[in-house]
This record gives structure tokens, sequence and C-alpha cells, in this order.
């Protein structure tokens, strides 16, 4: 890791802190301290290897795109750290946008080559924003209504949040249908835009971005040959994404909230994620943990489980794949 994602890294931990001091500076410490004694200890181990099942699965999905029979056996550690590292990248920089990149160099340690690696990589993107979104649909049907009539604030946020994530699909797949199009419409809409910029760096900006838009086309070729594999790693995407999902209802009986209703919880959290997605900040840090607490109030009777339950989501979620990743970092596969 560089200098600054080691100080990227703190900031977020810093950041972290500073929130849920924050959120627990007006809370009695005795009864935060008496409701951490009365947690279910079995479902919050049941949380963890629910995170870490999720990380195992979405190491499958890299697999299956990944694999051709003539292809070597792969290390499991291999594929492993591949999403432990996603996360970590993912966690310390604005948007996510440094966990591509990352799972790059770390496919490329396992003597895989880059162009077979990006190509992968974004086959393995746009599965993943595709299920989340079809998640998502699935769950504003669902509830969207209660949502929308209970917190009228977040149900904005929600459907901010959705529409990027539609946005993001439609124009992954207007290049891969609609190539020569899509290039000539971000020529006419970018024009306009770097249009106070120096000459020169607006061409470099305008060439970096065909170059990136020829690139996906190219490798979304290979997307559209492998329609099993594509099939089978969405599958896989949707346990993943369910055992991520999964996560804060676990949380929630840890905390001896027996009476929660899974669906709801289940809805609720896919719509935190879709919330988050829309911050800049690393990790959507802060708009998560409002999230959190603005949906699952009415879930969690007392102020200390309130806080608790969200530092123990925050840190099985988010936090724990930033440990896992400096150990996946800095624990390289050996390649025989």
């Amino acid at each position: 890791m560089s200098r600054k994602n080691i100080l990227a890294l703190f900031v977020m931990l810093g950041l972290g802190f500073g929130i849920f001091w924050w959120e627990a500076r007006k809370i009695d410490f005795r009864a935060l301290v008496t409701t951490f004694q009365n947690l279910n200890y079995f479902w919050l181990f049941v949380a963890l290897i629910s995170i870490l099942l999720s990380y195992g699965v979405e190491a499958l999905v890299l697999h299956t795109l990944l694999k051709k029979d003539e292809d070597r056996k792969f290390g499991w550690w291999e594929m492993y750290r591949i999403p432990l590292i996603q996360a970590l990248f993912n966690a310390i920089t604005p948007f996510s946008s440094g966990g591509q990149p990352a799972q790059l160099v770390g496919l490329m340690q396992s003597k895989i080559d880059a162009g077979r690696a990006s190509s992968v990589l974004l086959m393995k993107f746009v599965i993943y924003q595709a299920m989340v979104l079809v998640n998502f649909i699935i769950a504003m049907l669902v509830s969207f209504k209660s949502v929308a009539e209970h917190f009228s604030g977040l149900a904005t946020l929600i459907v901010f949040g959705m529409v990027i994530h539609l946005v993001t699909i439609s124009f992954l797949l207007m290049i891969m249908y609609y190539y020569d199009f899509t290039k000539k419409m971000v020529h006419v809409v970018l024009k306009p835009i770097l249009f106070f910029l120096k000459e020169e760096k607006r061409d470099k900006i305008l060439q970096s971005t065909i170059k990136s838009i020829d690139s996906f086309y190219n490798e979304s070729l290979v997307l559209k040959r492998e329609k099993k594999k594509v099939i089978k790693a969405s599958l896989l995407t949707i346990v993943q994404l369910f055992l991520y999902y999964f996560v804060v209802y676990f949380v929630l009986l840890a905390l001896n909230c027996d009476h929660v209703n899974v669906v709801d919880v289940l809805v609720m959290h896919i719509m935190i994620v879709m919330i988050t997605s829309i911050f800049p900040i690393p990790g959507g840090s802060g708009g998560a943990e409002f999230s959190f607490k603005t949906l699952f109030a009415g879930f969690i009777p007392s102020a200390s489980g309130l806080v608790l339950g969200m530092f123990l989501w925050r840190f099985i979620t988010y936090y724990l794949g930033m440990f896992l990743g400096i150990i996946a970092v800095s624990k390289k596969p050996k390649i025989k």
C-alpha cells in the first residue's frame, strides 16, 4: 500500500471513530456495557460467518469467470484474497473507485495476464451492478410504499441511488450494443462540459474517455460469448449479496430483537446499500450510519441497542473487510 492509501485508511478509521463517539455521547456508558453483555453471541458469530461466506462466494464468482480448461489449478487463497483487496480499496476511495485497479494488481500477482484479468473483472463488475439493481427493484416492489410513507426524506435518497445505478448499467449496455452511437454521444455531451478547460487538457480527457469505452467494448465481446459462465456467475452473485444483506438481520437477532420480520430487514438493508452508493465519502461514511439509525430505530427499542447495533453492523460489513484486506495485500500467493 502507498503512503496515500495508508493515510486514507487512518482517516477513515478516525472518521468512523468520530461518528460512533458522536452517536454514543449522550448514552449512559453503563447501559451500553449492559447491552453488550446481554448480546446473543451465537447470532453475532453467524453474522461474521455470513460476511466471510459472502467474500467466499464472490471468490467463486471470480473463479467461474476466470477458469479455463487449460489453466493450472488456482489456489483458494489466490481467489479469496481478491474480494478482500477489493473491500479494502473500496473502503478508502471515493465512490469505491479503487477496488477495480487493486483487484487487477492482485490477479497480476497470481501471474494472470493483465488483459484477461481486466476482462474478467469487467464481467464481474457488470454482473454485480445488474444483480444489485435487480434486488433493489424487487425490494422496491415489496416494501417501498411503506418506506416512502414513514421515511420520506430517505425515500428521495433511495430513488436517487436507484437512478445512479440505472444510468450506470444503461451506459454500460449502450457501449456493449450501441458502440458507435455511444462514442458520438459522449463527444456531444463532454465537449460543452469541458468547454472551460484548456484545449490540451480537454483533448486528454476526451481521448482517455474514448480509450476506456473502446476497452470496455472489446472486453464486452467476451461477456457476450460466455453466456453459461455469466448465468452461473449471476446466480452466485445473488447468493453473495444475500449473505451480505443477512448480516444486519443476524445483528438484530444478536441484540435479542426476535420480533423482526426478515423480509422487512432485508429490504431495509438493500435500500441502505443503494443510499450509501450516492455519497462521495469512502464507504458512504456518515450516510450509512444515518440510514441505519433512521431505518432500524423502529426495530431496536433502546438507544444503547441502536448505537451498538449500528457499530456491530458497520464493523462486520465495512471495517472487517478493511482489516482482512490489509492481510490480503501483505500475504501474496505463492505461485509454483
